[in-house]
């Protein structure tokens, strides 16, 4: 997915300064053992030489999983799950994530990156449902 994702990225005029992968909580890392975010983010950050920045953000409450909730209960689920754990290493970045549906989860995630100093934020999916 990164390699694709990479291949329609690498002539962008503007890159961003970071790459962060959207944060998992870590017991819900636990229970997967990986976060595909930051394995996409790997890929892309290697193949389009942007840094990868994937200790800025923490993911601060295990928030249930939003497969099954509505776009209401979605935004209402993800609201004040991230915070900023060390000063954001660039102005522009990119937020990855692996799917974007709603929108909910990365709107929130902009919302503490801007709070954090970020001017511009991108937001690369692999898939848009």
């Amino acid at each position: 997915m990164g390699d694709l994702l990479a291949d329609k990225l690498v002539d962008l005029e503007e890159k961003p300064g970071a790459i962060i992968p959207v944060p998992l909580h870590p017991s819900r890392y636990r229970e997967r053992g990986y976060n595909q975010s930051l394995e996409i983010a790997r890929t892309l950050s290697n193949r389009l030489d942007i840094p990868l920045d994937y200790q800025s953000c923490t993911r601060v409450h295990a928030t249930q999983a939003q497969t099954e909730l509505t776009a209401v209960q979605r935004r209402r689920n993800i609201k004040n799950a991230f915070a900023i754990a060390k000063p954001l290493t660039a102005t522009h970045v990119a937020i990855l994530d692996d799917v974007v549906t709603t929108g909910a989860t990365v709107n929130e995630l902009a919302k503490v990156l801007r709070k954090a100093g970020a001017g511009r934020i991108d937001v690369w999916a692999c898939a848009r449902a």
